[in-house]
């Protein structure tokens, strides 16, 4: 009989959502066990990616339910973003409406894939319901000075029309979008995730390592870039003429030991006193041009930039330590965000400085001995001993930053600090498809925050997409309002929060989703959280990943949650990847678009590119709804958990879902050949009495041990590996079925079969249940216990010797485990393959391991 994955996935999905099978409510008789995958954007199809990410938690949630845990498994949708807006835009559909639409179409498809999610935990992250409280959140943030509102030069894209974060710029591109980012000057609200840069930090090490990716951790750790040393002070010296100090320029450096070769000093375009100096002077007309251009790049492209450009702004500085004058140049490799803006240039010792002095013949003085008399042609940036520093020669490296920080802070010049790359959360968005920010602008009041019983703000309906720029402006009812505070006319913001706001305590809401009174229900979340399991990509490392860490320690000392980290331990899965086929003339081809390797548009061969991530733009996508109609969920869900391990990438392959395919019908012809026995009054075996139940209870055995070991530690492909092989050890056992308690051992094995199969394929596994009868005790395999194995019976009676000749690999036996040394000896010179080797030789000696090797030595 043939498996009917159509037939039968279909049926158990309306079972299990009919019986609530997967429905959880806090039960503080067993251990909690909060698991979770990233939740999806609502883009309206599921791909192979989302389908392997969800499938890895599935097996994890399905299998500590299995191990008598409280399993929560919710699900959700992240769904305010840009590509709503856009949608909005080409189709005249209000993003609502097409965002719902999408939420319906792959909340479908999720079911399909028969994943054991409690629906009744279900959010929307652009519902007013959920958005109120983090309007909420921020006003009371606000109020503490965690968020605020500056002007500065932000990264802004110009095909989305609105400021991203810098996590959010990628080789100078936009991460949504590839369009290219150039820097703008806006003002926009910011959260202080800088306040908690050295507990992020810190937790990296004593709370995270371990328990998450260390090449996450370690990615984190550089955002993060904490950098010891020291700021230094530079006045700025008169102009020509005039007499006295007129302004200063503070640096931050890890290396102050340097600070008597400093020849020049670089400020950011961005920097206040670029235009301040120049101001007036013969410098300001090209010095203005200059800064344009600089400022119009983006920041990867600066830093990147190897030609290094500088303008002169005509006017110098002191250097403190000597009372040197030095020249000041605003520079392209300077960036406003990094450090203080400003750098003290010492071209002997740093590469981009000594290029930068290079071009524009500015003085290179060695203040660290590289034990080389010949004159510098590239900076020397090893260690050393302090040369043509004063007081600070002879002095070791690490010597001389201590002296020169305690001489600095004398003379009140300078002192020992701390610096972070980390830069605030910049969190205005010029969009309409966002959590509206609280807040409103009073000529009479300033910045006024909505009142919390006037929240939520909602988004209005009478906006026009078709503007350009900021959709929300075109809306009088929404921008025009009074103030809260004196009932003055005054004007809302129109900026929207970031999406990742939303996405930093969505799994919080989870714990009590219709909660009314507050964010979430405190008791739910002291139950429920914190995560234990998270899954998701790599790509997320320091951007939602970090901002949901921040988002919680907030929560903490807020008094909402008792936890500072919000995911106990993270997996992050590997991409679905697939080969590419390129044509010259056409770019990327589908493969229905290839025909005997040549392009059907224009004939001509077409080449075979990389094994790359699955995008629409590279036409090497996998429709999963076609997969579902040809091989059904079963086959997908083994395939994408059995091609690599979970957090490796893995290659499409047409013949490894067919492979798995062809496995599960093996799988359901086995149980079917067995259903007279299976459902018969034979009591299962679960201890050997001999004969063939020796061996199949091994193998059942062997086979629980291991599919568990791999489970706990995340090998889901060897934990598929080893069901298989166990399924190859029935089909031979099978035939052996000698006696009612062999028959009882195999009955127990098929048990065991259903549910280590249950995690990974529960269709199948809920039929073959529900076939043998055992439904009759727990109706549905997704609720039965785990099975323990036993140690005792996987022990054996004997042991596999290796036996050497003269050292070298000739033969393997199996011997009782109670042989002794002489009877080995003589087991092992009766050996055929011995034989051929030791035949017309001497016996020189004959070497013992007990139960493990005899080597016989022959000359």
């Amino acid at each position: 009989m043939k498996y009917n994955f159509a037939e039968f996935e279909e049926k158990w999905q309306n079972a299990w959502e009919m019986s609530n099978v997967f429905k959880v409510e806090i039960d503080k008789t067993k251990p909690k066990y909060y698991c979770l995958e990233m939740f999806p954007y609502p883009s309206g199809n599921i791909h192979m990616g989302h389908l392997r990410n969800y499938a890895i938690g599935d097996v994890t949630a399905r299998y500590k339910t299995m191990r008598g845990f409280n399993v929560i498994h919710p699900i959700g949708w992240d769904a305010f973003g840009l590509p709503a807006e856009n949608a909005a835009k080409q189709n005249n559909r209000h993003p609502a409406e097409w965002t719902f639409a999408n939420i319906e179409k792959m909340k479908h498809q999720l079911k399909q894939m028969g994943l054991s999610y409690d629906w009744s935990r279900e959010v929307a992250t652009c519902t007013p319901e959920y958005y109120k409280w983090e309007q909420e959140l921020f006003i009371k943030m606000w109020e503490r000075g965690l968020a605020y509102k500056r002007k500065s030069f932000v990264n802004w894209c110009p095909s989305c029309e609105t400021v991203l974060a810098n996590e959010q710029v990628e080789d100078g591109k936009c991460w949504r979008c590839s369009s290219e980012v150039f820097q703008k000057e806006l003002s926009q609200w910011c959260f202080k995730i800088t306040n908690y840069a050295d507990e992020l930090l810190e937790n990296t090490y004593s709370k995270l390592s371990g328990n998450w990716p260390e090449k996450v951790l370690v990615m984190q750790r550089n955002w993060i870039g904490k950098s010891t040393g020291a700021e230094i002070v530079f006045d700025v010296s008169a102009e020509q003429d005039k007499t006295g100090v007129d302004e200063k320029i503070t640096v931050f450096s890890t290396r102050p030991d340097t600070l008597y070769g400093a020849t020049f000093m670089l400020l950011a375009a961005e920097h206040p006193l670029s235009k301040k100096l120049i101001a007036g002077t013969k410098y300001e007309p090209d010095g203005l041009k200059f800064i344009e251009e600089i400022t119009s790049e983006t920041k990867e492209n600066r830093t990147n930039d190897k030609a290094k450009k500088g303008f002169f702004t005509g006017r110098y500085c002191i250097n403190p330590a000597n009372g040197a004058k030095l020249p000041i140049y605003i520079a392209n490799y300077v960036l406003i965000d990094y450090g203080t803006g400003a750098v003290m240039a010492v071209p002997a010792h740093d590469e981009r400085d000594f290029d930068f002095a290079t071009k524009y013949k500015l003085p290179i003085i060695q203040v660290i001995d590289s034990g080389n008399a010949e004159p510098l042609t590239e900076a020397y940036t090893g260690d050393g001993k302090l040369i043509n520093s004063d007081k600070l020669n002879g002095l070791s490296v690490n010597e001389a930053k201590v002296a020169i920080s305690e001489i600095l802070e004398n003379n009140g010049s300078g002192k020992k600090t701390t610096t972070y790359r980390l830069r605030d959360w910049g969190i205005s968005r010029q969009r309409y498809w966002g959590a509206p920010i609280p807040f409103v602008y009073c000529d009479n009041c300033g910045i006024v925050s909505v009142p919390v019983e006037q929240l939520p703000v909602e988004l209005p309906k009478d906006i026009d997409f078709r503007v350009n720029g900021n959709p929300l402006e075109s809306s009088a009812s929404f921008v025009n309002t009074t103030c809260p505070k004196c009932g003055a006319p005054a004007r809302r913001e129109t900026d929207t929060m970031d999406t990742f706001v939303e996405s930093s305590w969505y799994f919080l809401r989870y714990c009590s989703p219709h909660h009314t009174k507050d964010m979430f229900d405190k008791d739910s979340v002291a139950y429920w959280a914190p995560i234990d399991q998270y899954i998701g990509g790599v790509e997320h490392a320091v951007m939602h990943l970090l901002y949901a860490r921040f988002y919680t320690m907030v929560l903490r000392d807020f008094g909402y949650v008792s936890f500072a980290e919000p995911f106990t331990r993270l997996l992050t899965q590997g991409m679905v990847c697939k080969e590419t086929e390129h044509c010259d003339e056409h770019g990327w081809l589908y493969p229905s678009e290839v025909q005997d390797g040549k392009c059907i548009k224009c004939g001509k061969p077409v080449k075979r590119g990389r094994v790359e991530k699955m995008s629409k733009s590279k036409k090497n996508v996998v429709d999963p709804d076609e997969l579902l109609r040809d091989f059904g969920a079963d086959t997908i869900r083994l395939f994408s958990l059995f091609a690599a391990p979970p957090e490796k990438e893995i290659e499409w392959s047409q013949s490894g879902v067919e492979g798995c395919y062809r496995f599960i019908n093996r799988v359901y012809r086995l149980v079917d050949a067995h259903i007279e026995l299976l459902n018969s009054n034979i009591t299962p075996l679960e201890k050997p009495a001999g004969g063939v139940s020796v061996e199949i209870l091994r193998q059942t055995h062997t086979a629980i041990k291991r599919v568990t070991a791999d489970i706990e530690r995340f090998q889901l492909n060897t934990a598929v590996a080893a069901i298989m092989e166990f399924v190859n050890a029935l089909y031979v056992s099978q035939t052996e079925l000698a006696s009612d308690t062999d028959k009882g051992a195999f009955k127990f094995a098929i048990v065991a079969l259903l549910k280590l199969l249950a995690p990974f394929t529960p269709h199948i596994a809920e039929e073959l249940w529900e076939r043998t009868g055992n439904n009759k005790k727990v109706k549905f395999i997704s609720r039965a216990d785990w099975l323990d194995y036993d140690e005792t019976v996987l022990e054996r009676d004997e042991v596999t010797f290796v036996v050497q000749v003269n050292g070298k690999l000739r033969a393997q036996m199996s011997l009782p485990k109670t042989i002794s040394e002489q009877d080995a000896v003589v087991a092992a010179l009766k050996d055929d393959k011995v034989q051929a080797h030791i035949a017309g030789k001497e016996i020189v000696k004959k070497i013992y391991v007990p139960l493990k090797l005899v080597n016989i030595v022959v000359k």
